[in-house]
């Protein structure tokens, strides 16, 4: 059942207590990517502009409860004001008299954002006395973070069960037919790029993938341990040997469901960890025992790309490498490049997302010529393998109760 979406309803002179995502990277001249804020304000704007009285409720960083200056929201209200372009009042709490008497006295069209709901220690345990209080702060509770909707946290659930009018935001409306409609219904031929460090993480995603997907392609840390298990030396790379079994069995399954696992060719190596000045490529087979993998060889970038241009879905989650250090980009930067003159042609819909791929995307400059690129990162991640997100749960049980 399809949680109600908040464009349904009439939002003139109320108050939306919104659930979003504010989650970003800070530095000394403030906010350093302002894409979340960006994709929030874009759903926003439209509902200030009918009059509604916007509470924005946002968790930063991992304060663990305590009061962490370092982490205030209030750091973000510039940058949210000028994606809303509208001023923003802050108030230095989120729940209790004081944040319900602030929510109470804002005219339409008005903004309040309140601190950091981490800051409160019954957030990360799903307190329902502080879901209660969080409720109150507007006559309709919105979800509107996807990316928090694994997190069985106060602000989405707790909140959720105790609020009398409950609606899905617009931008988490967005991702899920995005997701649905890269994963759940795939255009023929498709492919999925999946890097990334860790194997462990994404044995779900894969098992599920294989399963909907034509084609599966390799990369990161994750291939190092896949060709571990088949029998290839992978020098000093980062791998998981204890995988091996979960390996053998997502390659039965894939051969069952007829999908390919496409495995890199060749790498690209380096003695200097880091240091980038001898790296060279080597083929499969050919990793000394003192060398690392740091990226996908040329060969397996023109191999790769090939794949992707038949493509007419393509589903990306993790890197190619060691994205973050020059030269160690560049596969990563090449196969974003192919994917974003495939979408930009109108040849195939291109669904990425997980944190290290939105930052590597981004950094490539090529995230807005792909059809989407998901916000979340473990909600992403828990979405594509099919598990239970319990954000998405307590919206659902609110639309029941209706």
């Amino acid at each position: 059942m399809a949680p109600t979406p908040l464009t349904s309803l009439d939002v003139s002179g109320r108050r939306l207590a919104v659930r979003a995502d504010l989650n970003v990277p800070l530095g000394p001249d403030g906010v350093g990517d302002a894409t979340r804020i960006a994709r929030f304000a874009r759903g926003m704007k439209p509902l200030l502009a009918q009059g509604a009285r916007l509470v924005v409720l946002s968790h930063l960083g991992r304060p663990e409860g305590e009061l962490t200056p370092a982490l205030s929201l209030e750091r973000v209200k510039g940058a949210l004001a000028d994606a809303l372009e509208a001023p923003v009042r802050f108030i230095d709490t989120c729940a209790g008299p004081m944040a319900e008497r602030a929510s109470l006295a804002l005219a339409p069209g008005e903004v309040l954002l309140c601190e950091n709901l981490r800051f409160e220690r019954g957030e990360e345990v799903n307190d329902p006395r502080l879901g209660a209080d969080l409720a109150r702060l507007g006559d309709i509770y919105v979800n509107d973070a996807f990316s928090c909707c694994h997190r069985l946290h106060a602000s989405t659930t707790a909140a959720v069960d105790a609020a009398e009018t409950v609606a899905a935001g617009p931008l988490l409306l967005e991702e899920l037919a995005q997701l649905d409609r890269a994963l759940d219904t795939p255009l023929s031929p498709s492919v999925a790029l999946v890097g990334g460090r860790s194997m462990a993480e994404r044995l779900g995603l894969l098992k599920r993938l294989v399963a909907k997907i034509d084609t599966v392609l390799l990369g990161g840390g994750l291939a190092n341990t896949f060709l571990f298990a088949r029998g290839y030396s992978i020098g000093k790379s980062f791998c998981e040997p204890e995988l091996a079994d979960e390996i053998l069995e997502i390659a039965a399954l894939a051969e069952v469901a007829g999908c390919r696992i496409v495995m890199p060719r060749d790498f690209v190596v380096d003695g200097l960890q880091h240091a980038g000045q001898h790296a060279y490529p080597v083929p499969l087979g050919g990793i000394r025992p003192n060398r690392r993998v740091y990226d996908l060889g040329p060969d397996t970038v023109e191999l790769y790309r090939g794949l992707l241009r038949t493509a007419r879905t393509i589903v990306w989650n993790g890197p190619m490498g060691t994205y973050e250090t020059p030269p160690f980009d560049g596969a990563t930067r090449a196969l974003a490049e192919t994917v974003a003159e495939q979408t930009r042609a109108g040849i195939c819909v291109s669904v990425a997302g997980g944190g290290d791929t939105l930052v590597a995307l981004n950094r490539s400059g090529l995230a807005h010529d792909f059809t989407y690129v998901s916000t979340a990162g473990g909600a992403f991640l828990e979405w594509l393998e099919g598990r239970p997100l319990p954000g998405l749960e307590a919206l659902e049980r609110a639309q029941r109760a209706d």
